[in-house]
């Protein structure tokens, strides 16, 4: 079978699926499945595999690795790519990997550190319709929509949200509306997530195991980082390369909440928290002076509106005793590898 066999295939049938799910009880016209398929055969096309090698001393190779692998997604004529962040942080070397394995190179224009998006852009013509931006905010939960990841062993399948909320990551990040979908993808770093439309509506972040939320059944489905979010900060990331909420203190902690209780898991190398000594298995009780109970609650008193690099007060429980333990927060962006020359 053909390349094109190969990608058009799945588009075909996810169309008429799509638009069966969409009518209804009706049965859905040879019209209406045959504008479905062509609006989500043009967003598929804008999908692309993504591939990087991180610099040499990136402190992100402990958990990220150095060669890594994912999507992006076109969004404008010029060969703008949206990605997922982690792909390309401290990233040395990128790749647009297109149809048969076609190569085009890329630089970094932006990691945005608040958002969690990525800005790429090719250094050679795509050629590839650009995916428009949708609206999240008016998603359902009873809508049909596609995960497409790029690349040659790129794929499709049909998805559904089940939630929409904050998210807090253990990373020290956190979001407002992010779109939970199931079933769950394995490669979902910066898949595409399109409505019936083709219209995107955000890109692929991780597998989550509660997808419904706390409070409900464990579920397992992935993440995607809202476009309505990318909509709203894309001037500041051409002009900046980062946001000006990507300037914020920085610990290095791993963290969890685990019945309202804040735990470290794990410590960054060479970062605040390791030189003041903090441990995996502590309790964060209190930050400045404030009481803990939440992650979301603990980065932003984290990040409220003073210089990110300052002394940070810590109140933690270690082996049931009580501690404060203080650190020198860091500007996490001042604290990113770059290529050389750059």
């Amino acid at each position: 079978m053909s390349w094109i066999a190969r990608r058009m295939l799945p588009v075909l049938l996810l169309g008429a699926a799509l638009a069966a799910s969409a009518a209804g009880d009706s049965r859905p016209t040879a019209p209406d499945i045959d504008a479905q398929t062509q609006a989500l055969a043009r967003a598929n096309a804008a999908v692309v595999g993504v591939r990087t090698v991180a610099v040499e001393d990136a402190r992100s190779i402990d958990t990220l690795g150095r060669e890594r692998q994912g999507s992006g997604v076109v969004i404008d004529a010029d060969g703008l790519v949206v990605t997922i962040g982690y792909l390309i942080l401290e990233a040395d070397h990128v790749d647009l990997v297109l149809e048969r394995d076609r190569v085009v190179p890329a630089r970094v224009v932006a990691y945005d550190l608040a958002s969690g998006f990525g800005l790429l852009q090719a250094l050679a013509p795509l050629r590839l319709p650009p995916a428009g931006l949708g609206n999240p905010a008016a998603l359902s939960t009873d809508e049909p929509l596609m995960i497409a990841s790029g690349g040659a062993d790129g794929d499709l399948s049909i998805a559904r949200m089940v939630s929409r909320r904050a998210f807090s990551g253990y990373w020290e990040y956190h979001i407002d509306g992010a779109l939970f979908t199931t079933p769950p993808r394995t490669d979902h770093s910066g898949a595409a997530l399109f409505n019936a439309h083709g219209e995107l509506m955000g890109i692929g972040s991780l597998v989550v195991l509660d997808a419904l939320g706390p409070g409900h059944p464990r579920m397992a489905g992935n993440m995607f980082v809202p476009t309505d979010l990318l909509k709203r900060i894309l001037p500041d990331l051409r002009e900046r390369g980062a946001t000006r909420t990507s300037t914020r203190a920085w610990l290095g902690l791993n963290s969890v909440e685990l019945e309202g209780d804040v735990r470290v898991v794990r410590i960054t190398r060479d970062s605040p928290a390791e030189a003041a000594g903090m441990q995996p298995g502590d309790k964060i009780v209190k930050i400045d002076g404030m009481p803990v109970k939440s992650l979301e609650g603990f980065y932003k008193r984290l990040w409220r509106d003073a210089p990110p690099e300052r002394e940070v007060e810590l109140v933690i429980t270690r082996g049931g005793d009580e501690r404060t333990v203080k650190l020198q927060a860091q500007d996490r962006m001042k604290t990113l590898r770059r290529a050389k020359g750059i």
